[in-house]
Formats: structure tokens, sequence, C-alpha cells
């Protein structure tokens, strides 16, 4: 499975940006449950969110409860990461990953479970 991420860019504080983590393969969209990562320099690479693929339902960080929404298009194999409100602290290169489905979400916040990752979009947030 190849991931695409892309939208990322610079952005003020309080802007939004879109990103979308996009594959080829056209069972990904149904079959595999979709996290996104950031990993900001010297720090850990850490879970923002996810959302199943049964059902759409989302989870998120604390950190990003209520400014980031996390949807998907099945038919367009396409997951979105919507961050409004967005704080130089979201600095960060953005990942997005997929693991099956069948893992549920229980264990989506941990990068282990994720079976595939994408190449990485840089967001840079000033204040």
């Amino acid at each position: 499975v190849q991931l695409q991420a892309s939208g990322g860019g610079s952005a003020q504080a309080g802007d939004s940006l879109r990103l979308s983590c996009t594959t080829a393969e056209r069972r990904t969209g149904s079959s595999y449950t979709i996290g996104w990562f950031r990993q900001a320099p010297g720090k850990e690479r850490e879970w923002v969110s996810c959302i199943s693929s049964r059902d759409g339902s989302p989870n998120y960080a604390d950190s990003v409860r209520g400014r980031f929404t996390i949807s998907r298009d099945n038919a367009k194999n396409t997951v979105y990461l919507q961050m409004n409100s967005l704080k130089p602290e979201d600095t960060a290169v953005y990942y997005c990953a997929a693991m099956p489905s069948y893992r549920g979400l229980v264990y989506c916040s941990d990068k282990d479970s994720y079976d595939y990752w994408g190449q990485g979009t840089q967001v840079t947030v000033s204040s």
C-alpha cells in the first residue's frame, strides 16, 4: 500500500490547512484504518488522529481535539485532515499511515500498529 500525503505548507497562527492522504489502491479506502502522526524536530513521532474504515468514526489526540477534523472519501481513496486554529506548536512533518481495519481503533494511537507510511508533508505555523 503506497500512501501519498500532501497539503502541507506555511501558515500563520489561527489559519487553516487541509492535508490529504491518498492511495492509488482501491482496497485501501474500505480495508484500512488511516492515522495521522506528526514529528517535530528533536521530538518523538506523535499520534494526531485516526479514522475507522468501517463507519468513519474518528479519534483525536487531546492536543488537536476541537481544532482538527479527520474525514475520508472512500470513493477517492483519500483521507483528509482539516486543521483549523493552527498554533506554532502544530509545526511538524505530518505523516499518514495505514493499518488493516480488523485491528480496530483501539490501537490506532500506537504507531507500531501501522504497516504502511506515507512520505510526510511539512506544516510550519508561525506566530
